[in-house]
């Protein structure tokens, strides 16, 4: 690992370290700061590694201006068996940054060049300043002021967290004058914010069938309705061909879940417009207001490069864990779509995720029953799917059935060896559950994956990879 435009090493955390977030925060693509880890790129790892993660959270809490909470991910990775601590930065949609003792001047202000935070001249920061963004939801002030939020509350203490009585300046929920902004109106009890859900019979929007509203609530609630609705709508069907029983969910669970979050988070509020949600015979649209970011090309989109329209709702939904670290969406959804898949607009972005049977194809198809799945409110949880039935051909293939997680798991490994982290972010784990451990001791047990450190079953640095009847059924399902 080597020092670069978007990494900067550190073997501790030191007194310049919001100099090098302010960096991040200002330069085009944000970056990542890893501590223990020395100029060599060795990794010499931390001790008290929650402290530390801590005191960088509270720091850059209190020492950055604006307000840069939302726009960080504190996480602890190992490399090479030693414990170190990852920030990622995401560039700021409220240029310039700058620190707060110093204020906006050369001596608060910074910008990445190179491999170092260089201070950034007064006409730069000027130019910065006359650009940023002011119509932020953050800075507009709510038509009303007399708002509840027992809804955000229960969310918080579902959580393992709650809210004291600096909740709503903690949040990000009041302007700079201490009135409720247009956050706290959309985190609030009763709101004029409505999410549509609309069904159509065939391929067009001539024939509306179903039309639901999920709103006039706390947008985390709508989000979970929301959720709920389109998972319902997300069945597993069964096509029958004079060889086997094809079972296949209608679209891949983890990633449109990841977009209607995404859509959610990152819509553009401002005019009052909240995004929407279509579902027709061949495919799924959904459509939030807002085209790209100025400062974020389309592939650096593509690549995970994150700039949060809306930085405040951004840190809530990641204090109810139900989005991953900045930058994860978008990958993530690319695993299972093409880029083709994405629409970019002057005034909106929409995506559009074919089914994976075409609906109209009656003949052809079955319904089968809904599935038992995890419940929708856990985070990015991976839902179990009927049996995936190998082809007939093969009698050691013949009995192995595989439910999502399972396949999901034996596809990521099919590219390539995976550790338990890399097949936990993938699956959408914020942590090791009982359906990931399930999942990995039913694919050894029928010798589909096998350790890579079969000695050493507890290390560090323990890998799967497929044995060759995996990468036989592997071929089968590809069929």
């Amino acid at each position: 690992m080597k020092e670069s435009y978007r990494v900067e090493l550190k073997q501790k955390l030191t007194d310049s370290l919001e100099k090098e977030v302010v960096a991040f925060l200002n330069s085009r693509e944000g970056g990542i700061i890893y501590i223990g880890i020395d100029d060599n790129g060795e990794a010499i790892g931390i001790e008290n590694s929650d402290t530390i993660q801590l005191q960088i959270k509270d720091r850059l809490r209190n020492n950055i201006q604006p307000t840069c909470m939302g726009l960080f991910d504190i996480i602890e990775e190992e490399i090479n068996d030693k414990d170190v601590i990852k920030i990622i930065v995401a560039s700021g949609p409220e240029k310039p940054y700058y620190l707060k003792k110093q204020g906006m001047s050369e001596k608060g202000c910074y910008l990445r060049i190179g491999t170092a935070a260089e201070p950034m001249t007064n006409r730069m920061i000027g130019n910065l300043f006359a650009r940023r963004t002011r119509n932020s939801i953050g800075r507009i002030r709510s038509n009303q002021q007399k708002l509840k939020f027992e809804q955000l509350r229960i969310y918080y203490e579902e959580s393992g967290k709650k809210l004291n009585s600096k909740f709503a300046e903690n949040l990000g929920l009041q302007t700079e004058d201490g009135a409720y902004n247009y956050v706290a109106f959309l985190m609030s009890d009763i709101n004029s914010v409505s999410i549509k859900v609309a069904k159509y019979k065939g391929k067009t929007r001539v024939n509306l069938v179903e039309n639901n509203e999920y709103g006039y609530c706390s947008i985390i609630k709508a989000t979970k309705q929301v959720l709920d609705k389109i998972d319902l709508e997300n069945k597993t069907r069964s096509r029958i061909t004079s060889k086997e029983r094809i079972d296949t969910r209608v679209w891949n669970a983890i990633a449109i879940r990841e977009a209607i979050i995404n859509a959610i988070v990152h819509n553009d509020y401002s005019n009052e417009v909240a995004p929407k949600f279509e579902i027709f015979d061949d495919r799924i649209e959904i459509t939030s207001a807002g085209s790209l970011s100025e400062t974020l090309s389309q592939e650096e989109f593509f690549d995970g490069f994150s700039i949060p329209r809306n930085q405040e709702i951004m840190r809530i939904f990641k204090d109810l864990e139900l989005v991953e670290h900045l930058g994860s969406g978008i990958p993530r959804i690319l695993q299972a779509y093409p880029r083709e898949c994405f629409k970019f607009s002057e005034n909106f972005l929409r995506m559009s995720f074919p089914n994976a049977w075409d609906l109209s194809e009656d003949e052809e198809m079955q319904t089968a029953t809904p599935q038992v799945e995890a419940p929708v409110e856990a985070p990015v949880e991976a839902p179990v799917e009927a049996p995936v039935e190998a082809p007939v051909g093969n009698s050691n293939l013949h009995n192995i059935n595989l439910n999502n997680t399972e396949l999901t798991i034996l596809t990521s490994i099919s590219l390539g060896e995976k550790g338990r982290k890399e097949l936990l972010e993938i699956l959408g784990y914020s942590e090791k559950t009982g359906n990931f451990k399930k999942a990995i001791v039913y694919l050894i047990s029928k010798n589909i994956i096998e350790l890579t450190i079969p000695d050493k079953p507890n290390s560090r640095l323990q890998k799967y990879r497929l044995t060759e009847k995996g990468k036989a059924l592997q071929k089968q399902l590809k069929k």
